[in-house]
């Protein structure tokens, strides 16, 4: 019985699934950050007048909304892991300056509210560049189908970004809900920007994420 069971446990440590190697973000969702990641927060200040800020209901991002946005992430700081990401069609935000492979970079740049600007930050967060204004580097790919299930870990929940498809990429084992943040931006002489391979979105500011659970 004893020999059963060790096997048991070797056959199932051997079938685990890890997070793929290199560094990368996610937002954070309220049940936390993989063990050993690293956390930091966002607040952005958004528009004053007339604001139209939104975010899902019900949600389930860890974060602040209001009439300003705080939102929160997930950072993997280390190059360990298993293998790499599988083929699909879904982002990642970037970290370490360079995408994994299979991946193409892009950003979003939010020109946020000018008058009295607050925005601030804390801990570790994706590549970007966060003063008076918030631009964000993410990885995105559209190699494979939305439907084929990839492989991820399953042990808790957490986020992915919509790409190019009108539906959320599914994951072996978990069930995804489609979420989204709106901001506001800045209403006078407005800069904001998209480049390159970047999440899905609408109306100008409304960006679209997957939440896996």
């Amino acid at each position: 019985m004893g020999n059963m069971f060790i096997l048991f446990l070797m056959i199932a440590s051997a079938c685990a699934v890890s997070w793929p190697s290199g560094r990368y973000s996610f937002p954070k969702s309220q049940s936390g950050c993989p063990l050993g990641w690293a956390e930091g927060c966002r607040y952005q200040d958004n528009e004053d007048t007339h604001n139209v800020n939104d975010v899902s209901y019900n949600h389930h991002f860890d974060g602040i909304f209001g009439r300003n946005t705080k939102l929160c992430y997930c950072t993997k700081t280390t190059y360990g892991g298993s293998g790499s990401w599988p083929r699909g069609n879904y982002c990642i935000a970037r970290k370490g300056g360079s995408c994994p492979s299979g991946f193409r970079t892009g950003s979003i740049y939010w020109d946020d509210e000018d008058h009295a600007n607050a925005n601030s930050k804390n801990g570790v967060l994706p590549d970007g560049t966060y003063n008076r204004n918030t631009r964000i580097y993410f990885c995105c790919r559209s190699d494979g189908s939305v439907y084929s299930r990839i492989r991820l870990p399953t042990s808790e929940p957490f986020y992915l970004y919509q790409y190019t498809s009108s539906i959320c990429q599914r994951v072996r084992g978990m069930s995804v809900r489609e979420e989204f943040v709106k901001t506001d931006d800045e209403d006078s002489h407005n800069n904001s920007a998209d480049s390159g391979s970047h999440p899905k979105k609408t109306d100008t500011t409304r960006v679209h994420y997957c939440y896996y659970s």
